[in-house]
Parts: structure tokens; sequence; C-alpha cells
């Protein structure tokens, strides 16, 4: 057997270092499932997918209408009513909240995995992974494309008006303000969700994983184990961060001020993948892909499960209209968009 290169061991010891440990914030390892609930880790480390869905065998709750082909990440513009969707042919399709009819489409640099919306009235934010690029869509169907680094998976605007994008396979998170890259700084090994808490953000790293703040001077902080297969997250208006334990069936709260740290964990059987807040009315939403199922949840230090309602199949994510309540689920297998009244 050829000798293995010592900067590939290097690599392969500090990420089973990573998984052996808890985040350097200290703690006993709090985010991981309890025995006997463990799954196996793969070897090498690597990011946890959405489970693949069964066909559906319940009636999806709702309206379900036709989009476009493989849909996967959305966003609701509650001032517009506008849903923001990506679709694989590079599309974003730029859809009525209430009726599901879209109003335009616009061409992408490429096909984009997640979207998130800057904040109320736009821009709409979509990192394009394999053009290595982010679009700043206006809800009227305007774009401007900047650079990043690579692979980028996911992108948040701060309250300062900085945009931080996940490079996921670069292990950097770019810093972009008004069309221009002013940062890059390192991260955890490959970053994938990105929430936004003021002028700081969480960055979950999907193949690290962990869950670490990336600082207002731009630095990242210490880094805390997020379980064994975390993927996105969303935060409050009190300053915890959610994180979907994909791998390990279950969703972690983690708590940033003064520092970052762990304070509860709900189980969420199902393979856990798209995430959703609404901070109007204290509600959680996370799509379960294994079991085609959407998940409402309150928010707090230990969410408690509330409902579950039957998806269209393959729902990777969910959005919701925190002005009127409605969500918006995606299939990625059937290219459709699921509106669901609130609930209650």
């Amino acid at each position: 057997m050829a000798a293995v290169p010592r900067a590939l061991l290097l690599v392969v010891l500090v990420a089973l270092a990573q998984l052996a440990a808890p985040g350097c914030g200290g703690g006993d390892d709090p985010a991981r499932p309890p025995a006997p609930g463990r799954p196996e880790l793969p070897f090498p480390p690597r990011a946890a997918e959405p489970a693949g869905a069964p066909a559906a065998d319940a009636r999806p709750a709702g309206r379900v209408v036709r989009v476009g082909d493989g849909p996967e990440g959305v966003a609701v513009d509650p001032r517009t009513g506008t849903v923001a969707v990506g679709l694989r042919d590079g599309r974003l399709a730029l859809v009525d909240v209430r009726t599901g009819r879209a109003r335009r489409f616009v061409r992408l640099p490429s096909a984009p995995r997640h979207v998130q919306l800057a904040r109320p009235g736009g821009p709409f934010l979509v990192a394009c992974e394999d053009a290595d690029a982010l679009a700043e869509v206006a809800v009227t169907g305007g774009v401007r494309v900047t650079r990043v680094g690579d692979g980028p998976h996911d992108a948040a605007a701060l309250a300062d008006g900085r945009i931080v994008v996940a490079d996921e396979f670069g292990a950097t998170a770019t810093i972009v303000r008004e069309g221009r890259v002013v940062a890059r700084r390192q991260v955890d090994v490959q970053p994938g969700g990105v929430a936004a808490l003021g002028d700081i953000a969480a960055i979950v790293s999907v193949r690290a994983y962990t869950v670490a703040l990336l600082g207002a001077r731009g630095r990242q902080g210490d880094s805390q184990n997020a379980g064994y297969g975390p993927s996105h997250a969303v935060a409050d208006d009190d300053g915890r961060v959610y994180v979907t334990d994909t791998r390990g069936g279950g969703l972690s709260v983690f708590a940033t001020r003064p520092r970052l740290r762990f304070v509860g964990r709900t189980a969420l059987a199902g393979s856990p993948y798209g995430i959703a807040i609404d901070r109007r009315r204290g509600r959680l939403w996370v799509t379960l892909t294994a079991r085609n199922a959407l998940v409402e949840l309150t928010i707090g230090d230990v969410p408690r499960r509330l409902a579950t309602r039957a998806t269209v199949r393959q729902p990777n994510t969910v959005a919701v209209d925190e002005r009127s309540g409605r969500l918006v689920v995606a299939s990625r297998t059937d290219g459709t968009l699921q509106l669901l009244a609130p609930s209650g």
C-alpha cells in the first residue's frame, strides 16, 4: 500500500478530533443524540444529505401547484407576497404566495440550492454553487451577481448590510457589501447553512459537524459540536440558533449570548433538513424528507412539537410568510410547491 501523504493524514486526524470532542466552547458533547440512537458516522467525514423520500402515502395538506423542474431553495418576501423558488434549470421562479401563480422567471448563473431573503422588500439571496457566485435578485426580477468563493451553498444578510456567503468547498466565508467582496475568512471545513443574528452570523460546517459564530470583525469564534450531520440553521430574536441534525435525527438549540453554548435538543426522526422560522408567531417549521412531513414546533431552549402535516414528496425546503403565516414547501422530486394556510 502506498504511504499516506502527511498533509492528508493531518486533515483526517483533525476531522476525527472534531468528531470525538465537544466544541471549543466547552460542554459534554450535548448535541449528540443519546445511545442507542447514535447513527454510524461515515469515514472519512462527509456532509449529511437529505434522505430520499418514499412515494407519498398521504394526501398533502393545503394546495399543490406546479412550479418547474427540481425546485429547491425557497424564501418569501412578506412585503410583496413574493415567493422565490430555485429551479434545477438555473432559474429563479418568483411566485405569488396566495395563488401559487408564477409572476416571472429570472435566469441565474447556475442552479441554486438555497435561497434567503435579505430583508422585507428584498432582495433574495441566491447562492449559485456551480458558478461560484452570489445572485441578489430583486422582487421585480433585477439581478446583481458577485463572484465569491468555492461552491457557495447559502447566504444571509446581516443588520449592517453585509452578506455572509458560506463557500462550502473553500472552508471560507465570503463577506459581500453592495456587490463587492470586502473580506474572506477561514471557517470550519465545508460550511453549509448560515443564519443571521444582527451583525454576526452563525455558520454550520457540515463536514466538521460544528456550528460557530462569525463576529462583527469577521473572525470565527469558538465552535460547538452540532450533532452527527448538521445541515441548516435559523435564528430567533433572542439570540438562539436552531440547527437541523439531518443524520442524527434532531433539532439542536444554541444560545449565543454572552457566548455560544448548547441549551437543548428535540428528537425528530425522519431526516430533518429544511427549516424556517416564524418569529412573529413563535414557531419553527422543519421538513422530514424520509417521511414526507412538516413538523411545527415552538421556539425556545427545548422546542416542543405541536403538529405534523403531510407534504409533497421530497420536501427539502420550507419557507414561511411572516405577515400571513402561510407556508410554502418545495418538492424536488415532483416539481411542485405546496401552499399551506397558517396553523391554528
